[in-house]
C-alpha cells in the first residue's frame, strides 16, 4: 500500500471535472499577474479535499491557483476571496506565507472565483510522524510548527489590516452554532448519534474565558511547506477557515494529533512511542506552546479535554460535509470518500473525549 506521502505529493492531470479554460486563464494572468510570460501549464495538486488547486508552470516559475470548486456549494464554505485577503495580510507582516499575485472574482474565466499565488519550493510532510526526518532532528520540525503556531497567535490583527476577518468573542459558542447548522443542514450526509450528543453537550460546558487572535482553523503538518532540508517553515497554507477566534481552539486543533488513531489523517500520534521517535510528548507540546504565548500551563491542560472534544467535532462536521460532497459528485479529490468514512469514527471519539472532561 502507498504511503501517505506517495498517495498525496506532487500533481496529476487535471480531473475531468475541475477542468479548466486554459487559454481565459493564461489571459486572465497577462494581464493581472505581474512579470507573467507563458506558455501556460496546468497541473492539479493530488492533496487537498475542499478547494482545488493547480500548479501553473511557466518557462520562468511556477504559481499556485486556488479556486472555489464548481458545484452545488454550502453558502459559508469554500471562500477563496478570503484566503487571499488573509495570506496577503500576513505576507506584509513578515509571517511565513505564499506570496498573492491576484484574485479573480469574475466567474466567467474558468467558471468560480480563485486567486493566484507563488509557488513556495520545499517540503510537503503528508505523515505526521515525520518518518523520513532521521530521528535526532525530528523534534526539531514539531518545535518550528509550535513556534509558527505560536507567532501567528501573537500577531495583533487590527496592526495587519484584519481587525474586522471575524467576530470578536465568543468564538466557541459560534463555531459550535455554525457547524451543527452544516451538519443538520447538510440533509443528504445523515446523522451520527454522537454528533448529536456532542451539539448538546458543547455549548453547554464552553470554559471561561474569551480571546481573539487570527486562527488557521487547520494547522497540521501538510498544510504547510517547510525548507528543503531543514526544520523551518516556509509556507502555512491552506487558509479557507481561518478566521478571528480562539487562539487556544486553534492549537488544540493542532495537538488533536496525538489522540488521533492510526489510518485518521496526516497526523495520528495516539499509538506511537515519543521518546523512542524523538517527538515531543503531548504535555511538552502544550508547555512550549505556553512558553511562548505566556500561558498558563496548568489552566491549558486542565481544559484540553473539552478543546480537542470540540475540534473532533468539528473536523467531524468537516468530513460530514465532504461526505455530503461525495454524494453530490463535487469532492475535488480521489480521496475524499476516505475521509468521508471517517464521521462515525471521528464523532464517537470526540465524545470519548467530552466524557473525559465529564459528560454523561
Amino acid at each position: 500500500m502507498a504511503s501517505r506521502q506517495e498517495q498525496f505529493s506532487g500533481t496529476t492531470e487535471v480531473r475531468e471535472a475541475h477542468r479548466i479554460d486554459e487559454a481565459a486563464l493564461a489571459a486572465w494572468m497577462e494581464a493581472n499577474v505581474r512579470d507573467y510570460e507563458g506558455p501556460l501549464d496546468v497541473r492539479q495538486f493530488k492533496g487537498g479535499q475542499s478547494n482545488p488547486t493547480y500548479k501553473l508552470i511557466t518557462p520562468k516559475r511556477s504559481y499556485v491557483l486556488r479556486r472555489k470548486p464548481p458545484g452545488l456549494l454550502l453558502k459559508s464554505a469554500h471562500a477563496v476571496d478570503r484566503e487571499y485577503r488573509v495570506i496577503n495580510a500576513l505576507f506584509k507582516a513578515g509571517f511565513p506565507v505564499a506570496e498573492a499575485f491576484g484574485l479573480c472574482m469574475d466567474e466567467s474565466v474558468i467558471g468560480t472565483i480563485f486567486y493566484v499565488m507563488d509557488c513556495v519550493e520545499g517540503r510537503i510532510i503528508w505523515d505526521g510522524t515525520f518518518p523520513d526526518v532521521p530521528t535526532p532532528g525530528r523534534r526539531a520540525y514539531f518545535e518550528a510548527m509550535n513556534d509558527t503556531m505560536a507567532k501567528l497567535h501573537m500577531i495583533d490583527p487590527e496592526s495587519i489590516g484584519l481587525g474586522d476577518y471575524g467576530k470578536p468573542g465568543n468564538y466557541f459558542a459560534r463555531q459550535i452554532a455554525r457547524w451543527s447548522k452544516q451538519y443538520v443542514e447538510d440533509e443528504a450526509a445523515g446523522r451520527v448519534e454522537a454528533m448529536d450528543r456532542l451539539m448538546e453537550w458543547l455549548p453547554a460546558n464552553i470554559p471561561a474565558g474569551d480571546e481573539s487572535s487570527i486562527v488557521h482553523g487547520d494547522y497540521r503538518c501538510d498544510n504547510m511547506i517547510f525548507h528543503p532540508t531543514e526544520p523551518r517553515v516556509l509556507a502555512v497554507l491552506d487558509w479557507e477557515l481561518s478566521t478571528l477566534g480562539h487562539p487556544l481552539a486553534d492549537f488544540s486543533y493542532h495537538l488533536m494529533m496525538y489522540r488521533m488513531p492510526p489510518g485518521t489523517g496526516s497526523a495520528a500520534l495516539s499509538e506511537v512511542d515519543c521518546a523512542a521517535m524523538n517527538i515531543p510528548t503531548e504535555q511538552e507540546y502544550i508547555e512550549l506552546y505556553c512558553r511562548k504565548t505566556g500561558r498558563d500551563t496548568a489552566e491549558v491542560t486542565a481544559n484540553m479535554d473539552f478543546y480537542i472534544a470540540y475540534n473532533m467535532f468539528r473536523l467531524a462536521g468537516i468530513l460530514h460535509g465532504i461526505r455530503g460532497r461525495v454524494i453530490r459528485g463535487t469532492a475535488s479529490s480521489a480521496h475524499a470518500r476516505t475521509q468521508a468514512a471517517n464521521v462515525e469514527p471521528l464523532a464517537n471519539l470526540a465524545w470519548e473525549q467530552a466524557k473525559k472532561a465529564g459528560a454523561r
